[in-house]
């Protein structure tokens, strides 16, 4: 295949043209702001680490926009950041529930689903394909889902638009980045117990401190263990997960820390059902959200996944810091479901056999090196590095026709065979990169950032089935992104960037041909504020982003690629944290989608499962003194537009409202708390399929616990 440039050449000499920014002398004085200065407000306990802990709402620094330490003002694109205090207080059951309340991300698009984690980040269903962990990927290959517990996380970072001058191939919507818990230089013992539910029982355990009285080695051990199920009739929710880590600080400038995790999962699939009155007539009545389409001697989603790296970084001196991130990571999937795959008469769906037996790995091995230095009013801070991610996957999936099942009188004890195996192959996909991204602040005020980098893909497919199938395809490309923006003294940062991303696509068309890359370019406007006279951060941002060779499904287990779309759109996203004990997050998204090159019939449509408009509120409010000390609730609204379930624009998706609250009282290092998610059990559809039914998205869990913290 021919080579793939992206972006233009010049943008080569900008990273290069930063290094120089010493010889632009002395910038205009910047515009001061005439108003009173207010004192800023401390919250006692917070910190700036980049990867935290954070003792509130409100994240200071991250990496994940950056590869450095970096304020979340001084990036020049949206990034969200869903701290341990958030996580705490709304027991997110999943990943892709952490993302619930951020401005520009859609969890949850295709219902109640457990196989991965899912979302939609600025209207690009791209969740399973832009996961990382501790600025490693960790995506889903095929249908190992490699899934994240929250509960061994200290923070949630989304990257919003292209990142792939940092990550390498990745996609247009932008990233998610999952900041593992690490060893802490005090002690901690916390622990719970919690019921919910489904009968779901759940207990974890999470345990550090210093190992040594010098300090010098420190761990931290993170474990949970859970027994239950799901809505749907014969599903099981089980996991037995367990992550520790240890670090090796000799000294100030030195730090070595192991993390490895591993993660037993026993969950079920996802379901789609007829829709009375459209698949069925009406007078049978809606089938229930438990209804379960499968067989359950047969539907299972067993995945078994490990892994173990380092994150190393010494400073030479005040100038030259160097780091080396590295992974590996290992999973083993046996997926088994029949699903509804049409009507056959009034009462009678048609069920699909699909099969998965594969495993999966990841490699990934990130270089970098840092050097910092002023020149004048100018603080430079470049970065280079050379990057190496492997995926592969080896395996068998099946695919046929399975019995029949009334929806009236359902028979559960048919026995299911196997069906024909239509796909048996190793696929590998090996990426290399070389970056370089240069920070430049001006006179205090002026915010440069330059970047580039030269990807290098080699994506071999060995098929077992059939020889002529084997194929070996070969892409490089050049990505770019550059920004500016302006500290003002009162807090305000304007902004504007411009970013390019590259994406592999893992997989073949039902022909058997590989996946082009998709390719994707954003301009995006924006301003950060932080004021000075409350712990507040907000962004409000406006973008224009495209993106080439689009993977959607076409029915069954096949893929097929699209031509080109465009999404332009509004977020708007507030956290703060307030001295009387409230504590709030707030979001509101406005996306203008529309598919721009494609089949005639659909150009100028909405690509399916965007919403236009979704608007999110959560508040936590915590009792501080008197009587009731101790005791906190929160409660918030979640709102998700109206959709389509095709391309075509045919089938309407109704938005819906959510609400979810929780109450905890807390006294002595214990603390008894209820979560409640759907509170008034919305029954709603998250997406519907041609010829395939509706999903529906999850009903009312509640969930009670009992947890110490010493």
């Amino acid at each position: 295949m021919d080579s793939v440039a992206v972006g233009r050449n010049r943008m080569v000499g900008f990273v290069l043209a930063a290094t120089c920014l010493s010889a632009l002398g002395s910038f205009p004085a910047a515009a001061q702001d005439n108003a009173a200065e207010l004192s800023p407000i401390n919250i006692e306990g917070q910190t700036d680490s980049p990867i935290g802990p954070d003792e509130g709402y409100i994240a200071k620094n991250t990496t994940t926009g950056s590869k450095t330490d970096t304020p979340l003002k001084e990036i020049p694109q949206s990034v969200s950041v869903v701290t341990r205090k958030q996580l705490d207080d709304r027991q997110p059951a999943q990943l892709e529930d952490t993302l619930s309340y951020l401005a520009g991300v859609t969890s949850s698009p295709w219902g109640v689903d457990n196989r991965f984690d899912q979302c939609l980040i600025r209207g690009f269903d791209i969740c399973t394909a832009v996961i990382y962990r501790d600025g490693l990927p960790q995506k889903v290959i095929d249908f190992s889902g490699f899934k994240i517990e929250p509960y061994g996380l200290e923070r949630v970072e989304v990257l919003k638009g292209p990142a792939s001058v940092l990550y390498g191939e990745n996609e247009a919507g932008g990233m998610v980045n999952a900041v593992s818990k690490r060893p802490t230089d005090k002690p901690i013992y916390d622990g719970f117990l919690s019921y919910g539910s489904f009968d779901t029982v759940e207990a974890g355990l999470d345990v550090g401190g210093p190992i040594d009285d010098a300090g010098v080695w420190s761990y931290r051990l993170t474990g949970l263990v859970r027994n239950g199920s799901t809505e749907t009739d014969y599903s099981r929710n089980d996991r037995v997960f367990v992550a520790p880590a240890l670090t090796w600080q000799p000294d100030a400038q030195t730090s070595l820390t192991i993390l490895a995790n591993y993660q037993w999962d026993r969950l079920a699939p996802n379901a789609f059902l007829p829709v009375a009155g459209q698949d069925y007539p009406a007078e049978h009545g809606k089938l229930p959200r438990s209804f379960f389409t499968g067989s359950p001697d047969f539907d299972r989603f067993d995945a078994n996944h490990g892994s173990i790296g380092y994150q190393f970084s010494h400073e030479f001196n005040e100038n030259w810091t160097v780091r080396q991130n590295l992974r590996y990571s290992h999973e083993d999937t046996d997926y088994r479901q029949l699903y509804y795959s049409g009507m056959v008469d009034d009462r009678t769906m048609a069920r699909t056999a699909f099969t998965v037996d594969e495993t999966a790995s990841i490699f990934s091995v990130d270089n970098q090196a840092e050097y910092q230095q002023s020149f004048g009013e100018v603080e430079n801070k470049l970065l280079v590095g050379l990057d190496y991610n492997r995926f592969s996957v080896d395996g068998q999936n099946g695919y046929g026709a399975g019995p029949d099942l009334d929806i009236l009188n359902p028979d559960y004890t048919t026995s299911i065979s196997n069906p024909p195996i239509y796909l048996d192959r190793a696929q590998t996909i090996g990426q290399a990169g070389l970056y370089a991204q240069n920070q430049a602040k001006v006179a205090d005020h002026w915010l440069l950032t330059l970047g580039g980098r030269q990807s290098w893909v080699d994506n071999s497919y060995v098929d077992h089935l059939n020889s002529a199938g084997d194929s070996r395809q070969k892409d490089h490309a050049f990505t770019s992104n550059v920004g500016i923006g302006y500290l003002f003294d009162n807090g305000l940062t304007p902004y504007a960037s411009y970013a390019e991303s590259f994406t592999t696509n893992v997989g073949q068309t039902k022909s058997g041909e590989a996946f082009r890359p998709s390719l994707g370019k954003q301009y995006e406007v924006g301003v950060k504020y932080e004021p000075s006279f409350f712990p507040g951060f907000i962004t409000a941002s406006l973008f224009d982003l495209r993106k080439t060779n689009v993977v959607t499904y076409a029915g069954g287990p096949f893929q097929v690629q699209t031509g080109e779309v465009r999404h332009r759109g509004l977020e708007i996203e507030a956290n703060a944290d307030l001295v009387s004990g409230l504590s709030m997050t707030a979001a509101y998204t406005y996306l203008d989608a529309e598919i721009i090159s494609d089949a005639p019939e659909v150009i100028g449509n909405r690509p399916s499962l965007v919403p236009e408009h979704q608007a999110s509120i959560w508040a936590n409010y915590e009792i501080g003194a008197g009587r009731l000390e101790g005791l906190s609730f929160g409660a918030g609204v979640r709102y998700i537009g109206a959709s389509f379930g095709d391309n075509a624009n045919t089938i309407d998706v109704p938005g819906y409202t959510l609400v979810d609250a929780a109450l905890r009282y807390k006294k002595n290092g214990w603390q008894a708390a209820l979560n409640v998610s759907n509170l008034l059990d919305k029954t709603y559809y998250s997406t519907c399929y041609p010829g395939a039914g509706c999903i529906y998205g999850e009903g009312r869990t509640v969930k009670g616990s009992l947890s110490m913290k010493f």
